[in-house]
Protein backbone atom coordinates (compact mmCIF):
# COMPACT_ATOMS: atom_id res chain seq x y z
CA UNK A 1 0.00 0.00 0.00
CA UNK A 2 1.51 3.51 -0.74
CA UNK A 3 2.27 6.27 1.61
CA UNK A 4 -0.66 8.62 1.12
CA UNK A 5 1.11 11.15 3.49
CA UNK A 6 1.20 14.79 2.91
CA UNK A 7 4.18 17.08 2.39
CA UNK A 8 3.42 19.48 5.23
CA UNK A 9 1.59 19.00 8.27
CA UNK A 10 0.19 21.01 11.52
CA UNK A 11 1.72 21.30 14.93
CA UNK A 12 1.02 23.08 18.07
CA UNK A 13 2.88 25.43 19.14
CA UNK A 14 3.91 27.69 22.60
CA UNK A 15 6.16 30.89 22.10
CA UNK A 16 6.54 33.21 25.22
CA UNK A 17 8.39 36.34 24.15
CA UNK A 18 10.75 37.99 26.77
CA UNK A 19 8.15 41.13 25.93
CA UNK A 20 6.02 38.98 28.67
CA UNK A 21 3.38 37.51 25.99
CA UNK A 22 2.49 33.85 25.38
CA UNK A 23 1.50 33.27 21.96
CA UNK A 24 0.21 29.71 20.73
CA UNK A 25 -0.75 28.79 17.34
CA UNK A 26 -0.55 26.08 15.01
CA UNK A 27 2.59 26.13 12.39
CA UNK A 28 2.51 24.80 9.36
CA UNK A 29 5.59 21.88 9.15
CA UNK A 30 7.51 19.62 6.62
CA UNK A 31 6.27 15.86 7.49
CA UNK A 32 9.49 14.44 7.35
CA UNK A 33 11.22 11.33 6.07
CA UNK A 34 12.37 8.61 8.22
CA UNK A 35 16.21 7.13 8.86
CA UNK A 36 16.74 3.45 9.48
CA UNK A 37 15.74 3.46 12.69
CA UNK A 38 12.78 5.64 12.75
CA UNK A 39 9.12 5.61 12.25
CA UNK A 40 6.59 8.19 10.95
CA UNK A 41 3.53 8.19 13.16
CA UNK A 42 -0.21 9.15 12.29
CA UNK A 43 -1.37 10.83 15.65
CA UNK A 44 -4.17 9.63 16.42
CA UNK A 45 -4.74 10.85 19.99
CA UNK A 46 -3.13 12.73 22.67
CA UNK A 47 -4.14 13.65 26.06
CA UNK A 48 -3.97 16.92 27.46
CA UNK A 49 -2.34 15.74 31.35
CA UNK A 50 -1.29 18.20 33.91
CA UNK A 51 2.18 17.87 33.06
CA UNK A 52 1.97 19.47 29.60
CA UNK A 53 0.28 22.47 30.46
CA UNK A 54 3.35 23.81 32.41
CA UNK A 55 4.72 24.17 28.91
CA UNK A 56 1.80 24.90 27.05
CA UNK A 57 0.84 27.41 28.43
CA UNK A 58 3.28 28.42 31.28
CA UNK A 59 2.72 31.10 34.27
CA UNK A 60 -0.01 33.10 31.72
CA UNK A 61 -2.84 34.67 32.50
CA UNK A 62 -5.19 33.13 30.47
CA UNK A 63 -8.48 34.80 31.98
CA UNK A 64 -7.67 37.52 29.86
CA UNK A 65 -6.40 35.52 26.73
CA UNK A 66 -6.95 37.31 23.31
CA UNK A 67 -7.98 35.34 20.08
CA UNK A 68 -7.04 36.12 16.51
CA UNK A 69 -8.13 34.42 13.33
CA UNK A 70 -10.19 30.76 13.21
CA UNK A 71 -9.96 27.39 12.08
CA UNK A 72 -5.99 26.36 11.52
CA UNK A 73 -5.23 30.00 11.78
CA UNK A 74 -6.32 30.78 15.10
CA UNK A 75 -3.79 32.48 17.92
CA UNK A 76 -3.88 33.25 21.31
CA UNK A 77 -2.45 35.22 23.20
CA UNK A 78 -1.41 36.12 26.83
CA UNK A 79 0.10 38.59 29.32
CA UNK A 80 3.22 36.71 31.58
CA UNK A 81 3.65 38.71 34.34
CA UNK A 82 7.31 40.42 34.31
CA UNK A 83 8.27 38.67 37.69
CA UNK A 84 8.42 34.94 36.08
CA UNK A 85 10.65 35.79 33.31
CA UNK A 86 13.33 34.89 34.66
CA UNK A 87 12.85 31.70 35.36
CA UNK A 88 11.42 31.12 31.44
CA UNK A 89 14.48 32.46 30.38
CA UNK A 90 15.59 28.99 28.69
CA UNK A 91 12.43 29.02 26.54
CA UNK A 92 12.07 32.90 25.78
CA UNK A 93 11.31 33.80 21.96
CA UNK A 94 11.51 29.58 21.03
CA UNK A 95 8.60 28.16 19.59
CA UNK A 96 7.86 24.99 21.17
CA UNK A 97 6.33 21.96 20.38
CA UNK A 98 3.89 20.51 22.87
CA UNK A 99 2.42 17.43 24.05
CA UNK A 100 4.32 14.21 26.07
CA UNK A 101 2.10 11.17 24.92
CA UNK A 102 -0.26 10.08 22.44
CA UNK A 103 -0.84 6.98 19.94
CA UNK A 104 -1.08 6.52 16.12
CA UNK A 105 -0.27 4.40 12.80
CA UNK A 106 3.14 3.96 12.22
CA UNK A 107 2.52 4.88 7.94
CA UNK A 108 6.50 4.86 7.05
CA UNK A 109 9.26 3.09 8.42
CA UNK A 110 13.13 3.45 8.06
CA UNK A 111 15.42 0.29 6.53
CA UNK A 112 16.12 -1.07 10.10
CA UNK A 113 14.38 -4.41 11.41
CA UNK A 114 13.05 -2.82 14.23
CA UNK A 115 11.61 -0.19 12.38
CA UNK A 116 10.19 -2.64 9.57
CA UNK A 117 8.50 -4.68 12.23
CA UNK A 118 6.30 -1.47 13.12
CA UNK A 119 5.12 -0.28 9.61
CA UNK A 120 1.02 -0.49 9.37
CA UNK A 121 0.84 -1.05 13.38
CA UNK A 122 -1.04 1.02 15.93
CA UNK A 123 0.96 2.46 18.36
CA UNK A 124 1.47 4.45 22.33
CA UNK A 125 4.71 6.87 21.73
CA UNK A 126 6.38 9.23 23.95
CA UNK A 127 9.17 11.72 23.41
CA UNK A 128 7.17 15.22 23.35
CA UNK A 129 5.89 17.44 20.39
CA UNK A 130 2.72 15.06 20.22
CA UNK A 131 0.86 17.82 19.52
CA UNK A 132 0.95 17.52 15.68
CA UNK A 133 -0.68 15.60 13.07
CA UNK A 134 2.43 13.37 12.13
CA UNK A 135 5.94 12.61 14.16
CA UNK A 136 9.12 11.26 13.61
CA UNK A 137 10.56 9.47 16.03
CA UNK A 138 12.53 6.52 16.62
CA UNK A 139 11.31 3.03 16.79
CA UNK A 140 12.67 2.10 20.61
CA UNK A 141 10.11 4.99 21.60
CA UNK A 142 7.44 3.19 20.31
CA UNK A 143 4.95 0.57 21.85
CA UNK A 144 2.74 -1.41 19.63
CA UNK A 145 -0.57 -1.76 20.99
CA UNK A 146 -2.75 -5.05 21.29
CA UNK A 147 -5.39 -6.42 18.72
CA UNK A 148 -8.36 -4.95 19.05
CA UNK A 149 -7.01 -2.27 21.28
CA UNK A 150 -8.01 1.83 19.74
CA UNK A 151 -5.53 4.96 19.44
CA UNK A 152 -7.78 6.47 22.25
CA UNK A 153 -7.06 3.69 24.95
CA UNK A 154 -3.65 3.86 24.36
CA UNK A 155 -2.43 7.35 24.36
CA UNK A 156 -1.93 7.59 27.50
CA UNK A 157 -0.29 4.30 28.29
CA UNK A 158 2.53 6.42 29.63
CA UNK A 159 2.45 9.31 31.96
CA UNK A 160 -0.03 7.96 34.24
CA UNK A 161 0.11 4.33 34.34
CA UNK A 162 4.24 4.64 34.58
CA UNK A 163 3.94 7.17 36.84
CA UNK A 164 1.46 5.39 39.70
CA UNK A 165 3.52 2.09 38.83
CA UNK A 166 6.86 4.54 40.05
CA UNK A 167 5.09 5.80 42.95
CA UNK A 168 5.01 1.87 44.17
CA UNK A 169 8.41 1.57 42.65
CA UNK A 170 9.96 3.74 44.82
CA UNK A 171 7.57 3.25 48.20
CA UNK A 172 9.57 -0.11 47.98
CA UNK A 173 12.99 1.38 46.92
CA UNK A 174 12.73 3.40 49.80
CA UNK A 175 11.70 0.73 52.36
CA UNK A 176 8.13 1.93 52.70
CA UNK A 177 5.19 -0.82 53.18
CA UNK A 178 2.01 1.52 52.34
CA UNK A 179 1.22 5.10 50.39
CA UNK A 180 -0.64 7.90 50.31
CA UNK A 181 -2.02 9.31 47.17
CA UNK A 182 -3.77 12.76 47.24
CA UNK A 183 -6.24 14.18 44.66
CA UNK A 184 -6.44 10.37 44.30
CA UNK A 185 -10.14 10.29 42.09
CA UNK A 186 -7.92 11.58 39.42
CA UNK A 187 -7.05 8.61 36.06
CA UNK A 188 -3.98 8.22 37.82
CA UNK A 189 -5.23 8.05 41.05
CA UNK A 190 -7.58 5.14 39.92
CA UNK A 191 -4.86 3.38 38.25
CA UNK A 192 -2.99 3.73 41.45
CA UNK A 193 -5.94 2.17 43.54
CA UNK A 194 -6.29 -0.53 40.72
CA UNK A 195 -2.86 -1.40 41.19
CA UNK A 196 -2.60 -1.32 45.09
CA UNK A 197 -5.60 -3.28 45.57
CA UNK A 198 -3.45 -6.35 42.88
CA UNK A 199 -0.75 -6.12 44.62
CA UNK A 200 -1.66 -6.12 48.40
CA UNK A 201 -0.23 -2.41 48.94
CA UNK A 202 -1.84 -0.63 51.60
CA UNK A 203 -2.88 2.75 50.09
CA UNK A 204 -4.65 5.88 51.69
CA UNK A 205 -6.59 7.65 48.96
CA UNK A 206 -6.91 11.85 50.10
CA UNK A 207 -10.34 13.41 48.39
CA UNK A 208 -11.48 16.60 48.24
CA UNK A 209 -15.41 16.22 47.63
CA UNK A 210 -17.48 13.06 49.04
CA UNK A 211 -18.43 12.66 45.16
CA UNK A 212 -14.86 11.72 44.36
CA UNK A 213 -14.65 8.85 47.19
CA UNK A 214 -17.73 7.25 46.15
CA UNK A 215 -15.63 6.98 42.59
CA UNK A 216 -12.61 5.37 44.31
CA UNK A 217 -15.01 3.48 47.00
CA UNK A 218 -16.90 1.97 43.85
CA UNK A 219 -13.55 0.46 42.41
CA UNK A 220 -12.66 -1.09 45.92
CA UNK A 221 -10.28 1.07 47.48
CA UNK A 222 -10.41 0.43 51.13
CA UNK A 223 -9.26 3.77 52.56
CA UNK A 224 -10.42 7.19 51.34
CA UNK A 225 -10.17 10.46 53.33
CA UNK A 226 -11.96 13.31 52.56
CA UNK A 227 -10.14 17.09 53.33
CA UNK A 228 -12.90 19.23 53.43
CA UNK A 229 -14.56 17.29 56.15
CA UNK A 230 -14.46 18.30 59.82
CA UNK A 231 -13.20 14.44 60.78
CA UNK A 232 -10.31 14.90 58.03
CA UNK A 233 -7.58 14.77 60.41
CA UNK A 234 -8.97 12.31 63.04
CA UNK A 235 -10.13 9.75 59.71
CA UNK A 236 -6.38 9.74 58.32
CA UNK A 237 -4.45 9.10 61.32
CA UNK A 238 -6.74 6.00 62.10
CA UNK A 239 -6.14 5.39 58.23
CA UNK A 240 -2.12 5.73 58.28
CA UNK A 241 -2.43 3.35 61.98
CA UNK A 242 -4.30 1.05 59.77
CA UNK A 243 -1.66 1.09 56.77
CA UNK A 244 1.48 1.86 58.11
CA UNK A 245 1.69 4.22 55.39
CA UNK A 246 4.72 6.50 55.60
CA UNK A 247 5.17 8.19 52.34
CA UNK A 248 2.99 10.23 50.37
CA UNK A 249 2.34 11.73 46.53
CA UNK A 250 0.92 15.10 46.47
CA UNK A 251 -0.49 16.01 43.15
CA UNK A 252 -1.88 19.36 45.23
CA UNK A 253 1.56 20.85 45.77
CA UNK A 254 0.60 24.18 47.64
CA UNK A 255 -1.00 24.90 50.31
CA UNK A 256 -1.29 22.92 54.15
CA UNK A 257 -1.75 19.25 53.31
CA UNK A 258 1.79 18.05 52.96
CA UNK A 259 2.25 19.23 56.51
CA UNK A 260 -0.93 17.95 57.60
CA UNK A 261 0.30 14.34 55.78
CA UNK A 262 3.60 14.48 57.86
CA UNK A 263 1.65 15.40 61.18
CA UNK A 264 -0.99 12.48 61.03
CA UNK A 265 2.01 10.45 60.15
CA UNK A 266 4.25 11.24 63.46
CA UNK A 267 0.75 11.00 65.68
CA UNK A 268 0.10 7.81 64.05
CA UNK A 269 3.59 6.39 64.43
CA UNK A 270 3.31 7.43 68.01
CA UNK A 271 -0.30 5.76 68.83
CA UNK A 272 2.47 2.49 68.33
CA UNK A 273 5.33 3.65 69.81
CA UNK A 274 6.77 1.77 72.75
CA UNK A 275 8.95 4.35 73.52
CA UNK A 276 8.68 8.10 73.98
CA UNK A 277 11.65 10.17 72.01
CA UNK A 278 11.32 14.26 72.88
CA UNK A 279 13.17 14.19 68.89
CA UNK A 280 9.88 12.32 67.66
CA UNK A 281 9.52 8.95 65.81
CA UNK A 282 12.46 7.91 64.43
CA UNK A 283 10.48 6.20 61.35
CA UNK A 284 11.39 9.11 58.17
CA UNK A 285 7.94 10.19 56.97
CA UNK A 286 8.21 11.45 53.09
CA UNK A 287 6.23 14.04 51.55
CA UNK A 288 6.61 14.02 47.42
CA UNK A 289 5.30 16.74 45.78
CA UNK A 290 4.87 15.68 41.85
CA UNK A 291 1.71 17.98 41.02
CA UNK A 292 0.77 21.66 41.20
CA UNK A 293 -3.00 21.76 41.32
CA UNK A 294 -2.71 24.66 43.88
CA UNK A 295 0.04 26.59 42.78
CA UNK A 296 0.45 28.94 46.40
CA UNK A 297 3.32 28.26 48.35
CA UNK A 298 4.19 24.70 50.48
CA UNK A 299 3.16 25.92 54.34
CA UNK A 300 4.58 23.48 56.68
CA UNK A 301 3.64 23.51 60.65
CA UNK A 302 7.20 21.85 62.42
CA UNK A 303 5.27 19.03 64.43
CA UNK A 304 6.35 15.97 63.26
CA UNK A 305 9.66 15.09 64.89
CA UNK A 306 13.15 15.42 63.06
CA UNK A 307 12.60 12.24 61.01
CA UNK A 308 10.87 13.94 57.56
CA UNK A 309 11.53 15.10 54.27
CA UNK A 310 9.39 16.73 51.51
CA UNK A 311 10.96 17.26 47.87
CA UNK A 312 9.50 16.79 44.73
CA UNK A 313 9.34 13.75 42.33
CA UNK A 314 9.27 13.49 38.81
CA UNK A 315 8.63 10.66 36.23
CA UNK A 316 11.53 11.29 33.94
CA UNK A 317 14.35 11.20 36.75
CA UNK A 318 12.68 8.21 38.30
CA UNK A 319 13.19 6.11 34.70
CA UNK A 320 16.26 7.47 34.32
CA UNK A 321 17.33 5.75 37.64
CA UNK A 322 15.93 2.38 37.21
CA UNK A 323 17.57 2.18 33.51
CA UNK A 324 16.14 0.13 30.81
CA UNK A 325 15.61 -3.28 31.79
CA UNK A 326 12.94 -2.48 34.67
CA UNK A 327 11.71 0.12 31.85
CA UNK A 328 10.94 -2.41 29.90
CA UNK A 329 9.54 -4.47 33.03
CA UNK A 330 6.71 -1.54 33.75
CA UNK A 331 5.88 -0.98 30.13
CA UNK A 332 5.58 -4.65 29.31
CA UNK A 333 2.91 -4.76 32.35
CA UNK A 334 1.04 -1.52 31.19
CA UNK A 335 0.54 -2.92 27.74
CA UNK A 336 -1.02 -6.43 29.42
CA UNK A 337 -3.26 -4.27 31.85
CA UNK A 338 -4.23 -1.35 29.20
CA UNK A 339 -8.19 -1.58 29.43
CA UNK A 340 -8.19 -2.99 32.59
CA UNK A 341 -5.70 -1.64 35.77
CA UNK A 342 -4.45 1.46 33.48
CA UNK A 343 -7.78 2.56 31.35
CA UNK A 344 -8.16 6.37 30.99
CA UNK A 345 -11.31 8.22 30.61
CA UNK A 346 -11.45 11.32 28.89
CA UNK A 347 -14.43 13.89 29.10
CA UNK A 348 -14.20 15.15 25.54
CA UNK A 349 -12.02 14.40 21.98
CA UNK A 350 -11.19 17.33 20.55
CA UNK A 351 -9.04 19.04 17.29
CA UNK A 352 -6.00 20.75 17.47
CA UNK A 353 -7.90 24.10 16.41
CA UNK A 354 -10.08 22.97 19.48
CA UNK A 355 -7.54 22.56 21.75
CA UNK A 356 -6.78 26.60 21.27
CA UNK A 357 -10.31 27.50 21.65
CA UNK A 358 -10.09 29.86 25.43
CA UNK A 359 -13.38 28.36 26.32
CA UNK A 360 -11.58 24.69 26.25
CA UNK A 361 -8.46 26.63 27.40
CA UNK A 362 -10.56 27.29 30.12
CA UNK A 363 -11.94 23.53 30.73
CA UNK A 364 -8.88 21.97 31.17
CA UNK A 365 -7.08 24.14 32.26
CA UNK A 366 -8.92 23.99 35.38
CA UNK A 367 -7.05 20.48 35.98
CA UNK A 368 -10.05 19.57 37.13
CA UNK A 369 -10.39 15.84 38.55
CA UNK A 370 -12.71 13.79 36.10
CA UNK A 371 -12.48 16.41 33.41
CA UNK A 372 -9.27 15.14 31.41
CA UNK A 373 -9.40 16.10 27.57
CA UNK A 374 -8.21 14.14 24.36
CA UNK A 375 -7.00 15.83 20.91
CA UNK A 376 -6.99 14.15 17.77
CA UNK A 377 -4.69 16.18 15.62
CA UNK A 378 -6.07 14.67 12.64
CA UNK A 379 -9.91 15.41 13.07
Amino acid sequence: MADATPATALELRSLIKKTGELELSLAKVSVPEPGPDQVLVKVEATPINPSDLGLLLGPADMSQAQVSGSGDGIVVKAKVSEAALPFLAARLDKSMPVGNEAAGTVVKAGSSEAAQALKGKLVSMVGGAMYTQYRLLNARDCQPLPAGTTAAEGASWFVNPLTALGMTETMKREGHKALIHTAAASNLGQMLNKICLKDGIGLVNIVRSAAQAKILKDIGAKHVVDSTSPKFMDELVQALVETGATIAFDAIGGGKLASQILTAMEIALNKTAKEYSRYGSSTHKQVYIYGSLAMGPVELTRNYGMAWGVGGWLLTPFLQKIGRPEQVRLRERVVNELKTTFASHYTRTISLAETLDPRNIAVYNKRATGEKYLINPNK
